[in-house]
């Protein structure tokens, strides 16, 4: 029997602050959401991200 794979997915990290889309990645789905602490280039620093899908 094959197993069906997962393909990678693009998800984008948003900043929380300015509700801007910073960067765009690709990862396995599953797990939890990312929080990351990016560099917003209108607020020129750093500020909190986090994970949405489009």
């Amino acid at each position: 029997m094959a197993k069906s794979k997962k393909k990678a997915e693009t998800v984008f990290l948003v900043c929380q602050e300015t509700g801007d889309y910073n960067y765009t990645l690709t990862r396995k789905p599953g797990g939890e959401k990312l929080q990351l602490k990016k560099y917003s280039p209108r607020l020129r620093r750093r500020t909190l991200h986090l994970e949405k899908k489009k």
